[in-house]
């Protein structure tokens, strides 16, 4: 009597889309040894698609009859799709199935393989499958390009995202909220380049999100977020971003300053956004001796009890004590604190800085149309150079890749610039509200959280400010605290009826008052 083993398999999609039934087939392998006097030693299950022999089911099975060789005679299927829809596999398992003198069979398409013409039927049946399969993943990813080029988002949503489906069965991806706030406020981090990255990632984790960093790095690269959707290359069509059909959570002109930050194309000084909070200004501080260093902080153990110090993390030195720098920077904050009688002409400067800014509006709306028709240009003139065998077709695609990445970043400034100059405010209420509320400073710092201290502080001084242990000193100030503070000579032109000559003054400057951190 010869001994077999049974194999059955079905993949998910099969069983939902054609039917096919573990219990059916093990009942039709159980019939057939039955009428032939075959003795079933085991059955092996599988649900596993038969793209590859990497199956669960299979590796077990094969470790036993390589342990047990010569217990059994016959291995038993269905149909030879049952056992691999790849025929260069299948060859070489039956190759290795046959050294263990074990003869695979397809009961329902059988085969003599002692038969040389046999061998002309098995790579139909093996082929088949495997040209089935091929065409089915050729139909699938045409209809998922497809579906990408139509604005539709495809596969699981990113952070921030939830899948959903309407009533007419289409898939969408919709805000999840907390997380789409959170996400938002780590992009506007990101681009203020005050934080590093993995100080906004472990903030991020903190406000609820656990991520991996590889992850995190995916995901803030991710132009989803901008309502774009990143179709890739496919035969000679190029990889390019379409517009998105859900809602963008953050603007395309936040998303690319994100990616020049991490692309070191702007200063990214790592200053920490959790601090104890004795130490609110760690980070900001430069070292006096080590220009390069930022002094840290800690605490060190007196006699009675911990004593805070900022301190260098060099052998130069550099220690003060955190309570005394803390309250020298209160005082050097009062000393920007804005001048009795200067609100109405703190109210002029501001208005018109944003008088002059909307003005400027369409010089820089036309050099940035300019630059959009030289790179086009530029494209055309590549594209011509290689319909002219004058450079080879691969340096052309470097060069439209080039252009339509700079061409789409100058597309979304400009983009915001038709927003903004749309909406034109009244800038007069919310600059006296602003200086009313600077007038208190001092107070407003000391009674923020560490967190609001922190914003407070890097806004002002984004180059950082040095302590010598007696005063503060900082090379570059904020545009807009130089005219608030008169620390320049904006104000004093302005009082003798002189003309102000900047053109613009940061949006963050008007709303300084109103900071809720």
């Amino acid at each position: 009597m010869r001994t077999a083993d049974l194999y059955v398999r079905v993949s998910t999609d099969e069983q939902a889309e054609k039917g096919y039934s573990l219990r059916s087939q093990k009942d039709v392998l159980t019939k057939y040894c039955e009428q032939h006097n075959i003795k079933v030693r085991e059955v092996y299950v599988e649900d596993h698609s038969a793209k590859t022999f990497n199956r669960p089911q299979w590796k077990k099975m094969m470790i036993h009859l390589r342990r047990h060789k010569g217990k059994i005679d016959l291995l038993l299927y269905t149909k030879w799709d049952r056992f691999s829809r790849n025929a260069t596999d299948a060859y070489a398992m039956i190759a290795t199935l046959k050294k263990l003198g074990i003869e695979p069979q397809a009961v329902e398409q059988p085969l003599d393989m002692s038969v040389p013409e046999n061998k002309m039927i098995l790579a139909v049946y093996l082929t088949a499958p495997e040209i089935e399969n091929d065409r089915r993943g050729m139909n699938t990813k045409a209809g998922i390009r497809q579906a990408k080029k139509e604005g539709r988002w495809m596969g699981k949503a990113p952070i921030g995202y939830i899948n959903k489906v309407a009533e007419n069965g289409k898939r969408y991806i919709a805000f999840k909220e907390p997380d789409a706030s959170i996400m938002k406020w780590v992009f506007e981090r990101l681009a203020e380049g005050t934080y590093s990255a993995e100080q906004v990632l472990k903030a991020m984790r903190e406000k609820g999100i656990q991520c991996s960093k590889n992850n995190f790095y995916n995901t803030i690269k991710n132009p989803g977020y901008c309502g774009k959707i990143r179709l890739p290359k496919f035969g000679d069509e190029d990889a390019r971003l379409v517009q998105a059909l859900h809602e963008p959570l953050i603007t395309e002109t936040l998303f690319y300053d994100v990616q020049d930050v991490l692309d070191n194309r702007r200063k990214v000084y790592g200053t920490p956004i959790s601090t104890p909070e004795d130490l609110p200004l760690r980070g900001f501080l430069k070292c006096p001796k080590c220009p390069t260093r930022m002094l840290t902080g800690s605490a060190s153990k007196g006699k009675r009890k911990h004593v805070i110090y900022y301190h260098c993390t060099s052998a130069c030195g550099i220690r003060y004590n955190a309570k005394q720098v803390n309250e020298a920077f209160v005082q050097e904050l009062m000393m920007y604190i804005p001048r009795n009688g200067y609100d109405e002409l703190f109210v002029d400067v501001v208005t018109d800085c944003y008088n002059n800014q909307n003005r400027s509006v369409k010089e820089e709306r036309k050099d940035f149309i300019q630059e959009i028709n030289t790179l086009t240009k530029r494209m055309e003139n590549g594209r011509n150079l290689m319909l002219n065998n004058d450079i080879e077709a691969v340096d052309y695609r470097v060069i439209k890749e080039e252009c339509n990445e700079k061409i789409s970043r100058l597309e979304a400034r400009l983009s915001d610039l038709n927003v903004e100059n749309s909406t034109v405010i009244d800038i007069k209420p919310i600059a006296k509200e602003a200086i009313n509320s600077l007038r208190l400073l001092d107070e407003f710092y000391e009674k923020a959280t560490v967190e609001g201290k922190r914003y407070l502080v890097g806004m002002l001084f984004p180059e950082k400010v040095t302590y010598d242990g007696a005063i503060y000193r900082t090379p570059y100030k904020n545009l807009a605290m130089e005219l608030i503070y008169l620390k320049n000579k904006e104000l004093q032109d302005k009082k003798k009826g002189q003309k102000l000559n900047k053109k613009s003054l940061s949006h963050n400057g008007w709303l300084m008052g109103n900071c809720n951190h």
